[in-house]
């Protein structure tokens, strides 16, 4: 097991230096994958990487959308030698006194997609929640099972191993459904899921990279195609693996 520590970023440069000082007490590398910041942010992460010897910066060329930033960081880690991601969030959502939480769970059931089960206080919007419970049913429906409790939390546990052989099979989408993209097919492909309560709270006035309209049409996409080809998992299901009998 040999786990780093992976944040996608887009301009946060100033709500990433909080979240790296409370990360820095667990002792993990940590890779942040800058998605095409402006000059201010790039500089601000410049001087955060000198300050802390744990993280190291990567810099895509141009802004991909969160999907291309942590299909390269997935990859970057992998090339690195690294077994797991524990992906966070940039703008100080996520709860860094949990990390040592997901390393348990990951010593516990490395082969298993470790995921945040947020526990909300009295700052998540309401569209957010009532949107997370749609998504919730609709990965349900989609992989057949009830063991995701929340497919869209960005505090997760990443194997590499599947996740990067995911990656190498076709295009995946680029931008906010990339998690819950993600979900469905490790499920589907027999992926185990451990849930992990952690506080998850919206900050006043905070930064948020999510298109009410667009990343909803997305993610709406990426249900629609998970149902579409429902049937071609199911067939999967029942074919026979080596040295079994057809059912």
């Amino acid at each position: 097991m040999n786990p780093t520590l992976l944040i996608p970023n887009y301009d946060h440069g100033r709500e990433l230096g909080p979240v790296l000082e409370a990360l820095a007490p667990h002792g993990l590398p940590c890779l942040v994958v800058d998605d095409g910041s402006g000059r201010e942010t790039r500089d601000l992460l410049a001087a955060l990487a000198a300050r802390h010897a744990f993280v190291q910066v990567h810099h895509r060329d141009r802004n991909g959308g969160r999907g291309a930033a942590l299909a390269t960081g997935y990859r970057l880690a992998a090339s690195r030698g690294f077994s797991h991601a524990i992906q966070l969030d940039a703008d100080g959502q996520h709860d860094a006194s949990d990390v040592p939480r997901f390393v348990e769970a990951i010593a516990k059931d490395p082969d298993a997609l470790i995921l945040g089960a947020p526990v909300f206080d009295a700052s998540v919007p309401k569209s957010r929640l009532y949107g997370r419970q749609l998504s919730r049913v609709m990965v349900w429906f989609t992989t057949l099972s009830f063991d995701v409790v929340d497919p869209l939390c960005g505090f997760r546990a990443i194997p590499l191993g599947p996740a990067v052989a995911w990656l190498d099979e076709a295009p995946r989408g680029d931008h906010m459904e990339f998690d819950a993209e993600l979900v469905i097919d490790l499920v589907r492909r027999g992926v185990p899921v451990r849930n992990l309560p952690t506080r998850v709270v919206y900050h006043p006035g905070g930064l948020s990279h999510f298109d009410t309209v667009r990343d909803n049409l997305r993610l709406a996409g990426v249900y629609a195609r998970a149902t579409f080809d429902l049937p071609i998992h199911l067939l999967a299901r029942r074919k026979p693996r080596a040295g079994q009998q057809p059912a």
